[in-house]
């Protein structure tokens, strides 16, 4: 077995006990879905695009400067603290109390939920300093690193990819007992809570 091949199976199994990791990401899509499918694959979406852009930033190296650089990553970490805090506090203190399954503010939610999905990952810094951390050890002689770094977050996004669809395709035959009225509310209010804990987790862990 070849250097490439041996790096890319050992990354992929690493990646995916990585992804299978309950966290932010899991408690938006499980949340999403519980709208319908259409959202689910709209948040994983977002999220998949937000660590594909973190991926390509650290394949350009540009990611190095923020492992490096106290200032940029305290920044990034304020700034990814306070939209979970204001994401999780919407949840908590607003939730949805019914779900309309046809009009404009449907496909407009659609698109907002993916968007959230894409700005909950591009203002983590952690998704950075883990790609510029963890992908490197998978990077074997004589092959172009940057491109290599690249093809390992692509594997890694495919596998988050393909365990968002088990997710969404799992929530879609309960869909209706989750689209009730109760159920929908005690769903975002427990997403804010876990929103609220992770923003909070960000705020004060400081540099990994």
């Amino acid at each position: 077995m070849s250097p490439v091949v041996s790096s890319l199976l050992a990354f992929s199994v690493a990646a995916l006990l990585l992804t299978l990791t309950p966290g932010v990401d899991t408690a938006w899509v499980l949340r999403s879905s519980a709208a319908g499918r259409r959202h689910g694959a709209a948040a994983a979406v977002g999220i998949a695009l937000g660590c594909l852009a973190w991926g390509g930033v650290a394949a350009a190296g540009l990611g190095a400067l923020l492992a490096a650089s106290a200032t940029a990553y305290a920044a990034l970490r304020v700034l990814g603290a306070a939209y979970l805090a204001w994401l999780g506090l919407r949840l908590l203190l607003r939730p949805r109390q019914a779900w309309e399954p046809t009009s404009e503010a449907r496909r407009q939610g659609v698109r907002a939920t993916g968007l959230r999905g894409l700005l909950t990952n591009l203002l983590n810094p952690k998704v950075g300093v883990f790609y510029v951390s963890f992908l490197p050890q998978f990077v074997p002689h004589g092959v172009w690193v940057p491109g290599f770094l690249f093809l390992l977050a692509c594997v890694h996004v495919l596998l988050t990819l393909l365990w968002f669809a088990v997710l969404v395709a799992a929530t879609a035959p309960i869909g209706r007992w989750l689209r009730r009225g109760p159920v929908m509310r005690a769903l975002d209010r427990g997403t804010g809570l876990i929103l609220l804990a992770f923003g909070a987790r960000l705020a004060w862990q400081g540099r990994p």
